[in-house]
């Protein structure tokens, strides 16, 4: 168990929260939400004692023992996979460099002897026998090879990095598991893995995420960070978005009753307070209207941008024909004969692990490149619209926002600019900030402004959920099933995929595997994972 009671944490005149009072539990999986900047992974910070408080204090029931995925993907380059995932569990850990240190004496005093024995006999009740095992099974379970185990941590990829940092969170059974992102930079397997790992986890875990089918699959409550302060709801995600909207939408229609009851109340008590026999009556309803009390309703730190997609011109009969596309790209084939034909509905999601393939085939098929062989032809009809992957080139001329979005909506009035990006939510002085400069969210939040604004009747998004929070993801995941027109997609966030494309297209190295049906139906078909293994 470890709780915060009433915790205040201030950064000079900004509060991040105050006066938080909450307990997490054994056999709980908790979802901690909250708007970007909210303080999700500060809190997490606080739990485990990296940063003070400015008041209260952070309870860990005593002997229990606390893991956090480390975010510094190069503080341990210089030991081995093994070791950093084994250090997860620092007591043994420490007993094991003790161990060590200890035998490698010349020379071996009675006092060495002693020690010795006690450190064997806490390395056993530590489980140090099966370390290196246990280790061992965590980073396969992760997709870490055998190959790499014993490499050191500076030799790895930075997407193997991730998982042997994961793997040392989740080593040797922690009481308390504090994890901020852990889904970032994971492939798909890793994801379900770690998925069916935390479903079946006995002790606590909190963990911040942006996957909200994660979420829903994992957590049995909701943490949400608002308000500065932090309110907990029994259920994944979706039972707590559904909850918190309904309650927020009684509490308005309550208030709006009340205001009607109110101008009732008021207007008797004007037009008869003067009135020797209407006297009582207007006292009565003076003292009833003393009475009534409007619900306070706190503003939000959570913002949804508005996102909705209008088709101005509606797509033809002819679509989209690709025909035999292949694409070498630094001497490997990353496209290989790719065929596929899209028909009035389609909305195609480009699945699997090959992200470079998918990319490459959004930049053909906005002919940004060229192919080696085959060849695209869109429809007469069709009016693209294009989200890339990597967005820089976009953003690269010294103007202000106003500026920029002037050259995809054209439009004389200003007010009519300044309100659309406010939908967006980019507020007062935000809309003059230099584009070159925003972060990752807010260069998305325009590239989705440029493809309403085209209106188009065709889209091809390239991974669009990047950089959004949750609020921003939702309110893309509704425009997209809204869209009345084709698409392409490619996105890995799975609710995304699985309520808004109708036909999976997986791109492997000896072709494609092309199915109507929805993305969890695709997860699990035989027939699909048996071609996988013919086309790899």
């Amino acid at each position: 168990m470890i709780q915060a009671n009433h915790v205040t944490l201030r950064f000079g005149k900004r509060t991040l929260f105050e006066d938080v009072n909450i307990k997490f539990t054994a056999g709980n999986c908790y979802g901690l939400i909250g708007a970007n900047g909210a303080g999700k992974s500060t809190f997490l910070k606080v739990l485990a004692k990296e940063i003070d408080t400015t008041q209260g204090e952070v309870i860990m029931t005593e002997g229990e023992r606390l893991a956090v995925l480390k975010q510094d993907h190069y503080a341990y380059d210089n030991y081995s996979v093994i070791d950093t995932v084994i250090m997860g569990n620092s007591p043994l850990y420490e007993v094991m460099k003790e161990k060590d240190e200890l035998y490698s004496h010349t020379e071996f005093t009675e006092e060495d002897g002693m020690r010795l024995g006690e450190l064997e006999a806490t390395f056993a009740e530590l489980g140090g026998w099966e370390a290196e095992s246990d280790a061992a099974t965590l980073l396969n379970n992760l997709g870490v090879t055998e190959e790499f185990h014993y490499a050191f941590m500076s030799e790895l990829a930075p997407k193997l990095k991730v998982k042997v940092l994961l793997a040392q969170a989740l080593f040797g059974n922690p009481d308390i598991l504090l994890l901020d992102e852990p889904t970032n930079g994971l492939d798909l397997a890793a994801i379900r893995w770690l998925e069916d790992f935390l479903i079946n986890f006995d002790n606590c875990v909190i963990v911040v995420s942006h996957d909200r089918y994660f979420l829903n699959r994992v957590c049995t409550h909701i943490a949400d960070l608002d308000y500065h302060k932090i309110q907990l709801y029994v259920g994944n995600y979706d039972f707590w978005y559904e909850s918190s909207q309904l309650a927020l939408k009684q509490a308005k229609e309550a208030n709006k009753k009340k205001e009607e009851k109110i101008k009732e109340l008021q207007d008797f008590i004007a037009r008869f307070s003067a009135n020797a026999s209407k006297s009582k009556q207007a006292t009565s309803r003076k003292k009833m209207l003393d009475k009534i009390v409007l619900e306070e309703i706190l503003p939000s730190s959570r913002k949804y941008p508005f996102i909705d997609f209008k088709v101005e011109r509606p797509s033809g009969k002819e679509i989209l024909t690709v025909e035999n596309i292949s694409k070498t790209i630094d001497g490997k084939k990353v496209l290989n004969n790719v065929s596929f034909q899209m028909i009035k509905g389609d909305k195609i999601a480009l699945v699997g692990t090959n992200d470079v393939a998918k990319t490459t085939l959004f930049k053909i098929l906005m002919g940004e490149l060229t192919p080696d062989t085959g060849t695209i032809t869109f429809g007469t009809t069709i009016q693209k619209s294009y989200f890339p992957q990597d967005n820089n080139e976009y953003f690269q001329e010294d103007i202000n926002l106003m500026d920029w979005m002037r050259k995809w909506y054209q439009v004389d009035d200003d007010t009519i600019l300044r309100g659309f990006l406010g939908r967006m939510l980019f507020s007062g002085d935000e809309v003059f900030k230099k584009v070159p400069v925003l972060s990752g969210g807010e260069k998305a939040r325009c590239m989705l402004s440029k493809c309403m604004v085209e209106s188009p009747n065709f889209l091809l998004l390239d991974d669009p959920t990047a950089h959004l929070d949750l609020e921003s993801i939702t309110a893309l995941n509704n425009g997209l099933m809204k869209f009345d027109s084709e698409m392409i997609l490619a996105s890995h966030d799975h609710q995304l995929v699985q309520t808004v494309a109708n036909r999976m297209i997986e791109l492997l190295p000896e072709g494609i595997i092309d199915r109507r049906m929805t993305y969890d139906d695709y997860l699990e078909d035989a027939q699909v994972q048996q071609l996988r293994e013919e086309k790899s």
